[in-house]
């Protein structure tokens, strides 16, 4: 695919997959490729791989690189791959960068070094450095819960000043975050919400869109979510995200469990997770259908036969 202004793509409703496993433990490549086949038959601009909903931190380098491969592979130029290449230890982040762009994924995302807890000026270097390792566009992800650090707004308009340095997945749940930032960035930078429950309300103060959970089981809803808000139909949007709320409520809680439990229901997927993540108890199992059976059969995309 020849190279565009990542500002063309990274908008609207970006999907953060999920890594199917088999019976036996392994990473299932044609359960992913239906997963990818759904979105892009949606309509959607990028999906994201190996990332949170990947469950990135128990794949190995290898099985990284072969999902990153393999969403290449089924994109085919049709939509942009965003890989997962974060870790807490700069070398080995540049590491999974440098196996991503040589997997031909067209952006990396880089999370905020968790566990360590590093200043903002460490913070900064390492993300630094990861540019500096690769010529693919790296889009920041800040997600404090997660990260126990925080990426500071003055840090992000400064590392937003490279030109590649592209986007923003903005986990915080902060939704004045893109009214105080947007006077500080580059025009083409792009703000996306990491938080599926307060992606309209981030949005709707001047971001660009979600990377999302919940899009992973209703990608055409959350189309017309984003669409209807750009076209200023505010109450609309409004209504049809209020539909969504018992869903990512469920998927807030216990993601990615939750939500390979509820692909597992549309036939997609085999719910199984690695550990230390396990699958759903009959509570939880329970809450997660009465959710997916609240939304509307033509909300849901009709699986993709195997």
């Amino acid at each position: 695919m020849p190279a565009t202004n990542p500002a063309t793509w990274l908008t609207g409703y970006i999907p953060d997959l999920p890594t199917p496993f088999d019976e036996g433990g392994g990473v299932d490549l044609k359960a992913f490729a239906r997963l990818c086949e759904r979105q892009i038959a949606a309509g959607v601009s990028a999906i994201v791989v190996c990332e949170t909903a990947g469950e990135a931190s128990t794949l190995s380098p290898d099985e990284q690189e072969a999902v990153i491969r393999a969403a290449v592979e089924v994109a085919c130029g049709r939509v942009r791959v965003i890989a997962g290449a974060g870790s807490n230890a700069t070398s080995k982040a540049i590491a999974l960068t440098r196996r991503a762009e040589g997997a031909q994924a067209d952006a990396v995302l880089s999370v905020v070094p968790y566990y360590n807890k590093p200043m903002q000026a460490g913070i900064t270097g390492h993300f630094q450095a990861i540019a500096g390792s690769t010529a693919l566009p790296v889009i920041l992800h800040d997600i404090p819960s997660r990260t126990a650090r925080e990426l500071a707004d003055d840090m992000l308009a400064r590392l937003a000043e490279s030109g590649q340095f592209v986007g923003l997945r903005d986990g915080t749940g902060d939704v004045g975050r893109p009214t105080r930032l947007r006077a500080h960035l580059r025009p083409d930078f792009r703000l996306l919400s990491g938080d599926d429950a307060t992606a309209l309300a981030y949005s709707a103060a001047g971001g660009d869109g979600c990377i999302s959970t919940v899009s992973n089981l209703t990608p055409d809803l959350c189309r017309v979510i984003h669409s209807s808000l750009r076209q200023g139909r505010l109450q609309t949007a409004r209504y049809l995200q209020k539909r969504l709320v018992p869903l990512q409520t469920c998927l807030l809680r216990d993601t990615p469990a939750a939500l390979k439990y509820a692909l597992s229901l549309l036939g997609l997927i085999d719910p199984a997770t690695r550990l230390p993540l396990v699958e759903l108890d009959d509570v939880a199992k329970a809450a997660v259908a009465r959710a997916v059976a609240g939304i509307a059969d033509e909300d849901l995309v009709e699986a993709a036969e195997a």
